[in-house]
Parts: C-alpha cells; sequence; structure tokens
C-alpha cells in the first residue's frame, strides 16, 4: 500500500496511505526512500487485529476518516533528502573509541564494536576481487543504494572479515539483490533473519566450522560472514530498526551465522551436496542464502532405519513448521530447511533412502488438521484464506483439499522437493534441526563464488 501511494505521490496524482499505529514510521521511512516524501497517512489508532467490531466501526468513523480528509487536504511541503557522504570520503577521524562513537550515532553499526573501515584495509579486500571497485552490483530497496564492490568490501572490513574472505562477501550480495530474494520484504513483521549456506572447497579453505556448534558463534569465517550481511543489510539496503525504523521486525532475533555443509560427510554415504542440489556443479564453491523466520527446538532421534529418525523429525521439527504452512499456501511458496547431523543422515543413506525419499517420506507423513492451519491463518491477518481456494488456484496440490472436512488432516510442507536438507553439525550426535523460511520472502537464492585468479599468490603473500 505504501509503495503505491508513493509511486501515485511521483506521478503527481494525491493519495493517502491507511496505516496502523505500530506501522506508521516505518511506512514515513519506506515512502522517503523510494520517493515519496509527500506520502500522507491516516492512521489507524492501535491494530484492528485485536480490536472488537465496535472498536474497529468507532475508530474508522472517529479517526481514521478524518486523518483521511486531511492527507487529501493539507499543502504538501517541499522535500528534503540528506546529503550522504561518497564512497571514497573519508568521513572521520579520530581515536579507535571516537570511531565507534561516531558509526553508532550515525546508525552505521548495530551497536557491536566495527573494524574501522580505512582506506588501506579495504584496498586489501579488493585485491581479492577481480572486479572494478566502483562496479554497481544492482540497487536494493528498500532505500534505493547501490550496491557495489567498494561498499562490500566495506562493509566485510567493518564486519571482522578477512580479506581473503570477499569472493563470498560479493556472491552473498550477489544472491540478495536478485530479484527473486525480495531484499525490500526484510523489514517486514515476522522479523526473519536471512541465513547463508557455504558449499565446496571453499568451506575447508576458510576454516568454515561445519561439525560440532556449526552455527554457534566462533569460527571467525562463520561468524564475520554472517554478521557482514546483517550489516550489509543496514548500510546499503537500509534496513534498520528505530530510531531507523524500516525494519519493523516486531520481536525478531539475531543474526545467524554461516552455515557450512560436511561434503566429506556427504560424500561418505553418497549423498549429492546442498549445492548441486540447487543446481551447481559438485566441486564448486556456491552460496545460498535464504530468510529464517523461527528455528525449531533440536530433535533427538535413534533407531536403525530412516522411519524411525524420520518418524521423529517430522513430530518436532515437522509441527514446529505447521505455522507457516498456511502462509505458504496463500503465496504457493515454502521452502523450509532441515539440518541433519552426519550420524542421523548416515542411517537414513544406509538404507538406501537418498533425499528424495526423505523428502517424500516427511511430505506423506506430516500432517495437520485443515481447521488448524485454517485457524492460524487468521491469527496472521489472512481473514479470508481458505485451504481448498489455494487449492483451486493452483497454488498447492489437491492434497489440501481432498475434501471440506476441517479435521481434515493435510501435508505440513507444500511440496517434498521443496524440503531443504544440508548436513553439518556434530557427527557424533543424533540430532536434526529446522530452519523456518518465510514463504514468497528470500526463498533460497544461490550464487557461485568466483575467485580471483591471483588469489593463491595472494594468500602466500
Amino acid at each position: 500500500m505504501v509503495r503505491a501511494s508513493a509511486v501515485a505521490e511521483k506521478i503527481g496524482i494525491r493519495s493517502v496511505s491507511l496505516v496502523a499505529s505500530g506501522f506508521v514510521r516505518q511506512a514515513h521511512a519506506i515512502a522517503q526512500a523510494i520517493g515519496g516524501e509527500n506520502m500522507a497517512i491516516a492512521e489507524y489508532p492501535g491494530h484492528p487485529m485485536i480490536d472488537t467490531g465496535e472498536m474497529l466501526r468507532s475508530k474508522v468513523e472517529v479517526t481514521v476518516v478524518k486523518n483521511v480528509i486531511a492527507g487529501l487536504t493539507t499543502p504538501l511541503k517541499d522535500a528534503v533528502k540528506p546529503v550522504e557522504p561518497g564512497p571514497h570520503d573519508i568521513v572521520f577521524r579520530g581515536t579507535v573509541d571516537e570511531v565507534q562513537e561516531f558509526f553508532y550515532s550515525n546508525l552505521w553499526s548495530e551497536g557491536l564494536p566495527i573494524v574501522p573501515p580505512t582506506l588501506e584495509a579495504v584496498e586489501r579486500f579488493l585485491r581479492f576481487a577481480d572486479r572494478s571497485p566502483d562496479e554497481v552490483i544492482s540497487v536494493l530497496l528498500p532505500e534505493n543504494r547501490q550496491a557495489t564492490i567498494w561498499n562490500v568490501a566495506v562493509n566485510g572490513v567493518m564486519a571482522g572479515c578477512r580479506p581473503e574472505y570477499m569472493p563470498v562477501l560479493v556472491a552473498i550480495v550477489e544472491a540478495i539483490a536478485d530479484p527473486q530474494f525480495r531484499i525490500e520484504d526484510a523489514g517486514s513483521t515476522p522479523g526473519w533473519e536471512p541465513l547463508i549456506v557455504i558449499n565446496g572447497p571453499i568451506v575447508k579453505e576458510l576454516d568454515f566450522n561445519c561439525e560440532s556448534g556449526a552455527l554457534r558463534v566462533g569460527r571467525q569465517a562463520n561468524t564475520s560472514i554472517g554478521r557482514f550481511l546483517r550489516l550489509y543489510m543496514r548500510n546499503v539496503a537500509g534496513l534498520r530498526i528505530p530510531p531507523g525504523a524500516t525494519d519493523k521486525g516486531s520481536i525478531a532475533y539475531t543474526f545467524n551465522v554461516a552455515l557450512a555443509e560436511n561434503e566429506e560427510a556427504v560424500a561418505e554415504m553418497g549423498w549429492r551436496p546442498f549445492s548441486v542440489d540447487r543446481g551447481f556443479k559438485a566441486g564448486e564453491s556456491v552460496v545460498t542464502v535464504m530468510s529464517v523466520v523461527s528455528i525449531t527446538p533440536p530433535c533427538y532421534s535413534g533407531g536403525t532405519t530412516p522411519q524411525e529418525h524420520l518418524q521423529a523429525i517430522g513430530h518436532i521439527i515437522g509441527q514446529n513448521m505447521a505455522y507457516k504452512t498456511a502462509s505458504g499456501c496463500r503465496q504457493g511458496k515454502f521452502f523450509p530447511l532441515l539440518v541433519l547431523s552426519p550420524s542421523v543422515a548416515g542411517v537414513i543413506a544406509r538404507a538406501g533412502w537418498t533425499k528424495d525419499d526423505a523428502r517424500r517420506y516427511l511430505y506423506e507423513n506430516v500432517k495437520a488438521p485443515a481447521a488448524l492451519l485454517e485457524r492460524l491463518a487468521w491469527q496472521q491477518g489472512m481473514t479470508s484464506f481458505k485451504l481448498c481456494h489455494a487449492a483451486r488456484e493452483g497454488l498447492v496440490s489437491g492434497d489440501f483439499c481432498r475434501s471440506d472436512d476441517p479435521s481434515r488432516l493435510v501435508p505440513v510442507f507444500l511440496r517434498p522437493d521443496w524440503i531443504n536438507i544440508v548436513v553439518s553439525g556434530d557427527p557424533g550426535r543424533n540430532q536434526s534441526k529446522g530452519y523456518v523460511q518465510n514463504q514468497n520472502q528470500a526463498p533460497p537464492t544461490s550464487k557461485r563464488i568466483v575467485l580471483p585468479a591471483r588469489r593463491r599468490e595472494l594468500l602466500a603473500s
């Protein structure tokens, strides 16, 4: 709604956006970022999903209508955009403590100490990219700022990365700049965080952790690269929590460290790496970036058959994912991620099961009552959503509408081939974990990591 109103304002059509109180600040920030500085907003006090019918009617009649009229009749003001420093400008000189305070006060850090991005430090990163520093990768919403090789290096320095990580950082930015990723939705209320998955020889070469504590902070490559993406989304895309207010994540959580797949374990069990599932060749180094709106409890499973492990995974992980099934049905997209320890994946593989066999089992056996999913959809604001409507529109298969019985069981996963599986974590433990993806916002997006021609020479120098 805000984007449509901003476009209308830019072509001279007066408009008013209806916005609940919790979104007013974000609406103004996004409108300014996309050129709709004069956009009028009619505030709805509070949130309609928790108001009675009588309260809603009263608020509309007393407040909203008045705000709409005011928005349509108030004279426009001349908009003034703040002037930003140039990409190569030296913005500050001072002590380390003074640099930290300056960057924090300008909303250029997330509250953690940063490594000062001096010109010398940035130049060291640029040596690992055979591309012009001024090359524009894309223009990122919501603030319409250019993503360049230069500002990738700047934010890589700030995040505490090593210069040799630069090719990985560039591939990550290429992934979030892909239109299918929808970076502009990263400030939505679910407060999802991106998760980076790393595949290929680069895992060993850059010393990523893919064993015990794979998603714990502590290994520089995993941690600093995960932090880089959050900083980049803040500083270049412009996604900031208040006082910046372009990131609405209502409660949200902190950044994910990068997840590296244990490809040695994958090879031993005869499975394909996750990157090959994504369409790349074995042996290529690849990054995949996807949204994660929540993380399931750890699932411990025992037994010597695939069914024993997958039953536990379906019960603990699958049922935790059911909350997002309805919104996935409405969008026709939902790409959950299962992270299996090598020991659990090994049991499944030794029985001759492929990843596709495991996916099919989960699709067919993890189910929830249709009425429950529709009620959960209503709670999220999808007040007219019905699973049968989604099936008739071709957004999901007919398995979701075998009858109109509200107690019928329907799949939790939309399609078996949309269940992503990565092997990582403690090889000596029987644990799995699920990462719930946020439907059409940031579906898994993969890019090949392109290494510089002189990489070996640069690493040796």
